[in-house]
């Protein structure tokens, strides 16, 4: 099975390195995990379950996101929001590097992580997991979000299926990955012991409220100055 490798590395002192080593399927953009043997009882899907899951205990015991949250909750329990890191992400196409704050670093880290699980709320955002951009700003999310979700519609015409142009699915999605993060910030209050997970999650969520349906058509008007060449296209007669 191919799979794609993303390092993600916090040098968050003088000889303190964490490293997580990211792998994905290549083919469904899965996360693959290790999971420990145990999980704590925070990762129970019924344990501040959202309230849009479809999905059912007996088959799935654990949320998917929750589960795979777990390794990186312990690695940063000691760590507050404010403190910074010089971060590093590596992939076989580039490296990123720049000195951060941990929440926003780690927000980074948990939004690939979060894309690669089998949450059905989240599966929409693999297309941009394989195509990351680390510390991406929220200008830089909103152009991703919409551009992908419109090269979709535009598969979709293809097909002669009907296609959405006014990305009322777009403001849907995003509004359930909202409430997904949400309830996964319910989850790790319950057990972290330090803000930095929950203020990643919290500073992750800025960039789903404004896809939704109350924030994304002001989030694109600010675009539009830089799509202007688009706005304004005229294709050259042959």
């Amino acid at each position: 099975m191919d799979k794609i490798k993303i390092r993600y590395s916090f040098k968050l002192g003088q000889d303190v390195t964490e490293t997580f080593d990211m792998k994905f399927n290549a083919e469904t953009l899965e996360m693959l995990v290790d999971l420990p043997d145990a999980l704590p009882d925070w990762a129970n899907l019924d344990y501040h379950q959202c309230p849009h899951c479809p999905l059912d205990i007996k088959s799935y015991p654990h949320c998917p996101v929750a589960a795979n949250l777990v390794n990186i909750l312990d690695r940063f329990d000691s760590l507050f929001s404010y403190n910074h890191t010089h971060l590093i992400v590596t992939t076989k196409d580039r490296m990123v590097s720049q000195v951060t704050t941990v929440q926003e670093a780690v927000g980074s880290l948990l939004g690939l992580v979060i894309a690669g699980s089998n949450c059905p709320h989240t599966v929409y955002l693999r297309p941009m997991a394989r195509f990351h951009l680390p510390l991406a700003s929220n200008q830089e999310t909103i152009y991703r979000a919409v551009t992908t979700y419109l090269l979709g519609q535009y598969l979709l015409k293809k097909e002669g299926k009907d296609i959405d142009f006014e990305l009322d699915g777009l403001k849907e999605i995003y509004h359930r990955v909202h409430l997904v993060n949400r309830y996964i910030a319910d989850r790790l209050r319950a057990d972290a012991k330090t803000d930095s997970l929950l203020n990643a999650i919290v500073q992750l969520d800025i960039h789903a409220q404004n896809l939704t349906a109350t924030g994304i058509e002001d989030a694109i008007e600010e675009l539009r100055s830089i799509l202007l060449p688009y706005i304004k296209l005229t294709i050259p007669q042959q």
